[in-house]
């Protein structure tokens, strides 16, 4: 079946012409008007990602992605009319994988939605897909898509798994923040620093949550790499 995309603004023209160009790309999808409706359509399952306006009345974007993200690492990719950086890198905090701003072309905004549903297993390697990475206590299945750590399972949004899967498959390498964009984003695709800064963050913040230290380690001047501390911590 072709994966289902939720499409949430409150502009009908928008929503019709996001919609139109899923259709286009073999794409299913379901419309919305707002947070109230995003939020009932998402707990209604059957959905791969979620194309999420920020500037809405009542619940906007930000509010919604807090709420999916206390349960789900389902993938979310903003839109919003700003271009400021403070707001790409809140949207990315708080759990967004991806951020376009309006007036946007749709062509982008499909390779986009593409790029995030491979990042979030669709289309992966046979190979790939199947292996299990592991640290010490952590664990990363690339079949399942579940990060655990002392066999407790860790919420990861498709964004944040592609940067530790990168970490964990060479874990005596130090990666670049150019090299960690790649992983996660695809080459050809250009972010801040400030946002692989964010999703490390993240990541750092939600295995200290479930007792884990040191899982990333920053190498100043360079970049990151898997702690040294976390394969003997079990």
């Amino acid at each position: 079946m072709a994966p289902r995309i939720l499409v949430v603004d409150d502009e009908p023209h928008i929503r019709d012409v996001i919609c139109f160009a899923l259709e286009r790309a073999g794409l299913a999808w379901l419309a919305v008007r707002n947070g109230t409706e995003a939020m009932t359509a998402f707990r209604r399952g059957s959905i791969d990602l979620i194309i999420l306006d920020i500037g809405m009345p009542d619940m906007d974007g930000l509010d919604v992605c807090r709420q999916i993200r206390k349960t789900s690492g389902l993938p979310i990719l903003f839109l919003s009319a700003r271009d400021e950086e403070i707001d790409r890198v809140l949207g990315l905090e708080i759990g967004g994988d991806d951020y376009v701003t309006k007036p946007f072309s749709p062509r982008e905004l499909i390779a986009r939605v593409k790029a995030i549903l491979k990042r979030s297993g669709n289309g992966a390697e046979p190979e790939r897909r199947h292996a299990t990475l592991v640290a010490g206590a952590l664990s990363l299945d690339r079949g399942a898509r579940t990060v655990t750590f002392r066999d407790s399972e860790i919420a990861m949004t498709a964004l944040e798994f592609a940067i530790l899967d990168a970490l964990l498959s060479r874990p005596d390498m130090v990666f670049s923040r150019e090299q960690l964009m790649e992983a996660a984003y695809g080459a050809g695709t250009y972010v801040a620093d400030r946002t692989i800064d964010s999703h490390i963050r993240n990541i750092r913040a939600k295995f200290l949550a479930a007792g884990g230290q040191g899982v990333i380690a920053t190498v100043h001047g360079i970049g990151f790499k898997l702690g040294s501390e976390i394969g003997r911590q079990a």
